[in-house]
Order: structure tokens, then sequence, then C-alpha cells
């Protein structure tokens, strides 16, 4: 194929055009406001497992940094928003993550993320449900749905508690899978297990929304007290894809910068980069209302409306033709 050819399908891209505007329709419906943040910040994502990516900017920037780092996803300037007032929102654009680049990932991408004032993660859960069974729609299709904790899910189908499972207990329930796991921590293996045991089993035609994690996977969720503590936090799953992941919002900003500091340490331990703390998160942490928050990527839900694994074919251009 040449190369000026574009990657995907011509009934992706319509698809691609219906969603968007079924999305915007979807909120506009519930008097959710469609807003556009800065796609280059002074600050980078922490997040030891995401990568981003930064220039140099060349003008004046009367002593600001002239590093800037593209947006891992819109979620903190969405936050000040929030912070300031601005009520229920949500954001449709393009993301940028280093390092992510293959069968079902790419460098740039779609990702939709909104904030309900008010909600918890329970109650996003069966909105973000509503949103995707209507996307399906629009391919003449619907999905059961089912909830489950995490705890749950990990017991009920592998025989182990994720909450209180030790180190060994959870190498031997990953018997089998193909990877050289010296150095892992818990949290690794839990992500393994998903990834490699239950994921793959997830029927196609099922919505799955699982909820309460462990706390050590709280990123920027609150944990609600209890023995052992849980994160409020949710994913959901399209048959084997993972689709949404949200949050009953931490508004604590002395916990979030120790969060932060604890993933600048991993990233400082691993050679990584890492990207200057968002102050100006951390400032307005304090004022952000009660609410919930999900991001839901777009080119996945494409790739799951068209029954593909390839997220090629749901772009006009992959990396590889960028």
């Amino acid at each position: 194929m040449s190369r000026f050819r574009f990657s995907g399908r011509f009934d992706a891209l319509r698809l691609r055009a219906w969603l968007n505007r079924l999305i915007r329709e979807f909120f506009h419906q519930r008097n959710v406001l469609e807003v556009e943040t800065p796609v280059l910040s002074v600050a980078g994502n922490t997040d030891p497992n995401i990568a981003s990516f930064s220039l140099e900017f060349g003008g004046r920037t009367d002593g600001a940094p002239r590093t800037r780092w593209l947006r891992t996803s819109p979620e903190f300037p969405l936050k000040r928003l929030l912070a300031a007032g601005v009520g229920d929102c949500y954001e449709l654009g393009r993301v940028f993550r280093d390092g992510e680049a293959g069968g079902r990932h790419n460098p740039e991408f779609t990702m939709l993320e909104w904030y309900r004032v008010g909600w918890d993660h329970q109650r996003l859960i069966d909105e973000t449900v509503e949103l995707v069974r209507a996307a399906l729609a629009l391919v003449g299709r619907d999905a059961d749905v089912s909830k489950t904790s995490f705890r749950d899910l990990y017991c009920d189908r592998l025989g182990i508690d994720p909450l209180l499972a030790t180190l060994d207990e959870l190498r031997d329930a990953g018997a089998g899978i193909a990877i050289d796991g010296e150095g892992l921590n818990r949290d690794d293996w839990l992500d393994l297990l998903m990834t490699h045991k239950l994921q793959p089993s997830f029927p196609r035609d099922q919505l799955l929304a699982v909820h309460d994690y462990p706390a050590s996977q709280s990123a920027l969720a609150r944990v609600r007290e209890g023995d052992p503590p849980v994160a409020e936090r949710f994913e959901l799953y399209l048959g084997p894809l993972e689709l949404a992941n949200g949050y009953h919002e931490l508004n604590d900003a002395t916990e979030q910068r120790r969060r932060f500091e604890r993933d600048q340490s991993v990233r400082h331990e691993r050679g990584a980069v890492v990207p200057p703390l968002d102050e100006r998160l951390l400032e307005a942490l304090p004022a952000l209302p009660d609410c919930a928050g999900v991001a839901l990527g777009v080119d996945r839900l494409l790739m799951a409306l068209l029954d593909t694994q390839r997220i090629a074919d749901v772009l006009a251009f992959d990396f590889t033709r960028a």
C-alpha cells in the first residue's frame, strides 16, 4: 500500500463523526458544558507508568519554564475549572503518551473526559454505561451490564483476595504468565492478573464495571476507610477492552502532593524523566467540589464498535503513517 494512503477504513471515519455527534448531544441534553483546555502545560504527568512528551518553547517566557509538556489527559485543567465554579463539564480532544505505539496503542489518541458535581463513582458508572450503550446502538448492538468490586472479581474468578494476598500468593496465581517477574511488586502482579488472566475471559457483549480498587491504586481517587481501605475508583470494560477509568475525586491537596511525590520517587528510582508537579492543580484542589470524573478512550470504543483489535483501523493515519 502506498504511504500516502490512510490507515483505517472509510466506515470508521464516518462512525467517528457519528460518535462525536452522539457524545456532544448526550451531554447537551444533560446540561454538561463542553470546554477546551491547554494541550501544553508547565507540568507533566507523574504517574510512573505513563510517559509524557515534552518540547522546548523558543519564544519569550518572561522567566517561565521553556520546557512544556503535552497533556496525557485534560484532567488537571478540568479540575481547575471545577474549582473555579464552572460546574459539570467535559472535554473531547487529543492527548499524547510517549512510548505507546502498537496494535492497541497510538502515541496520540482521542479522550473524552467529564466531571459531575455532587456525584460519587457509583453514580458515574451508570452514566458511563448509558453513554457506551448509546454508542453501541449506532452499530445495532447492545451489551449486558454487570458490576463487581475489584475484591469480589479476584476472589470469585481466581480464588485470591487481592486486598490481603501476599506477594507469593499473587505470583502463584500468575503462574503461566510468560514474563520475568523479578522485581515486580503487589500492584504489578495485580495488573498482570487483570490483563492476562481476567480480561481475556470477559464476554464480548458484556459491559463490566469493576469498582473499589486497592488503596495503593488510588491515583487521584478518594480512599474510603475500612479494613482494608479501598480507593473509590472504577474501570469499565466492554468485553476484554478497557474503555474508561473513573474516580470519586480527591480534593485533599496535602494527600495529593504526597502521592505525586511518591510517583516522582518511583520515577527517579527507575531512571525515568521526572516531570514537575502541577502546582496550579494543587493550589486549586481545596476548592474542588465533591465530584466524580471519568476518562473514556474514544479510539478504544470505536475499536469495540467495529470489532477490531487494531487501533490503526479506526484512525485516519496511525503513527506509522502520520
